[in-house]
């Protein structure tokens, strides 16, 4: 596989920035309060990286600057000598890139336990495979055209993109890494939409890569046309991660943008209370005034959520942030990922914790994600039957008695 370092020409595979875009289109509104506040993260990230702070707000500089190994990571970061170690074993194995927004959130302590850290920093653990694979949900037997991976029958993962604000190290699709000149590829695309069109069972497209809001508005723009003008297509959904890592992306005119071809729903990846900062609330906010429904998608992943006293928090920002909590996902078997995995039982446990606790939208759903689809995984409150009496655990451990068997 290649290493971040040998391949800055991936990036050039970006669509060209339309006439339309001015320099003005990267330093959004919205924004701008966040550099003259010197209180701010923006502020914060401006004087770690020797840049203005309305270098900060600009999307487009943190792709251009983002980390992709030790000797830059360890100009702005202390490092632990296993993530050290990890940037230089691992830049053969999986590629590493962190935008300069999300280094700044990372606990500039490499002792203390740190969950942006762990998700975004190669470590030296990753070596450690006794289990995991490549394609853990059999995505290329599943995809009737590249990039088009198609399990349900009304349904369709469009990966229309490559590139990422930063490349999480339990990545479920590191496989793509190793394949260039996928991000927006034009006959890709064509042969995508090709496919959806002539499969009229398919009403739901949900556009992800890599991460879709990794190109220009007016490439986003014209995929929402083509895939708005299939009759068939009711639902239009992306997923990305732009919120969370580079929130600057995610503006007030994008969202504008987006809301011309509802209905289009946007699934973020929230893993932790630490990464709801202003910024990311302010890209929520600029979704959500536009119409646009935003659901949240995290990883159990030890150390990073996998507690009540770690859930909670992120739950309760989300749901302030009016982004409603959807899946938590298992983590899959994915090569390197071993150190972040958590038992399923622990899971059920942390699931049973929530319930009575936060309101039921707060709540998303467990799930274990096979190649076969989805599987909700929920802890058991039926104890049995005694009769006509169906025994239920309550959310305070009481046994309570339902009438299960009465029929008008």
């Amino acid at each position: 596989m290649r290493s971040h370092s040998d391949t800055p020409e991936v990036r050039s595979c970006q669509p060209a920035l339309p006439e339309r875009e001015t320099e003005s289109d990267f330093l959004p509104e919205e924004f701008r309060r966040f550099a003259t506040d010197p209180a701010s993260v923006t502020s914060r990230i401006a004087a770690q990286f020797g840049v203005s702070a309305e270098s900060v707000i600009n999307w487009r500089w943190h792709m251009r600057r983002q980390v992709g190994d030790g000797a830059s990571a360890a100009k702005v970061l202390s490092l632990a000598a296993s993530e050290s170690e990890g940037f230089n074993v691992l830049k053969d194995a999986f590629v590493a890139g962190i935008t300069p927004y999300y280094m700044g959130l990372m606990n500039p302590d490499p002792s203390v336990s740190c969950p942006i850290r762990l998700q975004a920093l190669p470590r030296r653990e990753e070596l450690d495979v006794r289990h995991g694979v490549m394609d853990p949900l059999d995505e290329v037997p599943h995809s009737p055209v590249k990039e088009v991976v198609q399990v349900y029958p009304d349904r369709v993962a469009f990966c229309v993109a490559q590139l990422c604000p930063v490349y999480c190290r339990y990545c479920f699709r590191k496989r793509r890494d190793e394949e260039d000149g996928l991000h927006f590829n034009r006959r890709i695309v064509d042969n995508g939409i090709a496919y959806i069109a002539s499969n009229p069972a398919i009403r739901d497209v949900l556009v992800t890569g890599g991460d879709p809001f990794i190109a220009s508005d007016g490439a986003l723009e014209n995929l929402l046309e083509r895939l708005r003008a299939i009759p068939h297509v009711d639902i239009i959904r992306f997923g990305t991660r732009t919120p969370v890592t580079l929130p600057y992306r995610v503006t007030a005119k994008l969202a504008q943008m987006i809301a011309k071809f509802h209905p289009v729903w946007v699934n973020t990846h929230f893993n932790c209370a630490e990464e709801l900062t202003p910024e990311a609330v302010q890209a929520v906010r600029n979704l959500v005034d536009a119409g646009i429904p935003v659901g949240n998608q995290s990883v159990l992943l030890r150390d990073v959520n996998d507690s009540r006293d770690r859930m909670m928090p992120l739950l309760r920002g989300l749901l302030k942030a009016r982004v409603r909590p959807y899946y938590l996902f298992h983590p899959h078997l994915v090569e390197g990922t071993e150190h972040l995995r958590v038992p399923i039982d622990d899971g059920l446990k942390l699931m049973k914790s929530l319930r009575g606790n936060i309101t039921g939208l707060g709540i998303p759903t467990y799930i274990v994600d096979t190649p076969s689809g989805k599987v909700p995984m929920m802890p058991n409150h039926v104890l049995g039957r005694d009769g006509e009496d169906l025994l239920l655990e309550d959310v305070r451990g009481q046994i309570w008695r339902e009438k299960a068997s009465l029929r008008p």
